[in-house]
């Protein structure tokens, strides 16, 4: 079975439904994008599947352009607007993301709404083992993840002009709730495990009202690595990021430590010999986040734990319940669906060590 690496790492001819006219989007960019020369060569990467995503080639340099994916979407789904606003922001206080160009909001260039950035080269991670690196690279690159996420939370929306970007406040509970509907209207298959935590999850949120710009899919697979030096290049994928609490940026990241390992899923670092690769323990990658963003170590990050692999079950949910229905085809869908009772166990699991009652 091919590995997350072979099915998103890369470039791929333009797959049929996501063709535009080149000479148009060439003729655009031309009036545009300033210093820009064609001709252009276009090809789709294999990842940033919600929203194609393009590499731009031409005489004046690479580009990389996404766009909203063809076709009738929910109403907020697929802002690439919003994207190309955060990027801009952040490109303005130096951290490390691609310099947007432009934003395209014409219908009529390549059929939907796009963005143009600049292309940056890099290494991204498939396996959190790192293999190629020895362990003071790895010490050093897995520093740089926990530094680029605690700058990140740690930029004062408001002088970044994103105090709007979402709403203030009660964040886990606004997510809860979204994913708890989705669930349930998407379920193909009954899972105690998943009620319970409905449930409980609410009723135990121990956050507080720390807001801050999260990026919502911060994970290793995000992460662009500069191609010689251990340093982060710049963080990939922006697509929900909102206001919100941090630690539901952290608890995402750290999956890697915790999460059930499935068949052809994601790599992780389950029954590796940490100390020996370099890398941090859970707790030791956790402590140093915190020390960085300024704030004791977290004692209940069992809840937060139980929150992301609960979270990640509902979206695993929610694609099985759209092909189901008909609106949505994915080749991976019975491997998708194999885990969510894993992954509801595992939640659950952490639940009943912060005293959850089976009753």
């Amino acid at each position: 079975m091919a590995g997350a690496s072979d099915r998103f790492s890369g470039t791929k001819p333009v797959e049929e439904k996501h063709r535009f006219d080149i000479e148009q989007l060439e003729d655009y960019l031309g009036e545009h994008l300033s210093g820009f020369q064609g001709p252009l060569a276009v090809e789709q990467f294999r990842g940033g599947q919600s929203c194609p995503t393009y590499r731009l080639q031409s005489p004046s340099g690479t580009y990389v352009l996404r766009r909203k994916p063809p076709g009738k979407l929910l109403p907020s789904a697929h802002a690439v607007d919003r994207e190309y606003r955060v990027l801009t922001a952040l490109s303005k206080n130096d951290f490390p993301v691609a310099r947007p160009r432009l934003l395209c909001e014409d219908d009529d260039v390549v059929g939907t709404m796009f963005y143009v950035m600049d292309f940056v080269e890099g290494r991204v991670f498939w396996d959190p083992a790192m293999p190629g690196l020895d362990p003071d690279q790895r010490r050093q690159a897995y520093a740089a993840m926990a530094e680029v996420q605690a700058t990140l939370h740690c930029f004062d929306v408001q002088t970044l002009g994103l105090d709007d970007f979402g709403r203030p406040g009660n964040y886990f509970g606004r997510q809860l709730g979204r994913w708890s509907k989705q669930y349930v209207a998407s379920q193909t298959g009954y899972i105690k495990e998943m009620h319970r935590l409905m449930e409980w999850l609410p009723q135990s949120n121990p956050s507080d009202g720390s807001n801050c710009l999260v990026h919502g899919d911060f994970s290793l697979h995000n992460i662009l690595y500069h191609p010689e030096e251990p340093r982060v290049a710049a963080l990939l994928d922006w697509e929900i990021s909102t206001l919100g609490h941090p630690l539901g940026d952290l608890s995402y990241n750290t999956l890697i430590w915790y999460a059930p390992r499935f068949e052809g899923g994601m790599a992780t670092l389950a029954g590796q010999d940490l100390p020996a690769l370099g890398i941090p323990t859970l707790d030791e990658y956790g402590d140093d986040y915190c020390a960085r963003i300024g704030r004791d170590p977290v004692a209940d990050m069992a809840w937060y734990r139980s929150y992301t692999m609960f979270r990640l079950a509902c979206i695993y949910q929610g694609i099985i319940g759209r092909v189901r229905d008909g609106t949505a085809a994915n080749p991976h869908a019975l491997e998708l669906e194999a885990r969510i009772r894993p992954l509801a166990g595992a939640a659950w699991a952490e639940a009943k060590s912060l005293g959850a009652s089976e009753d």
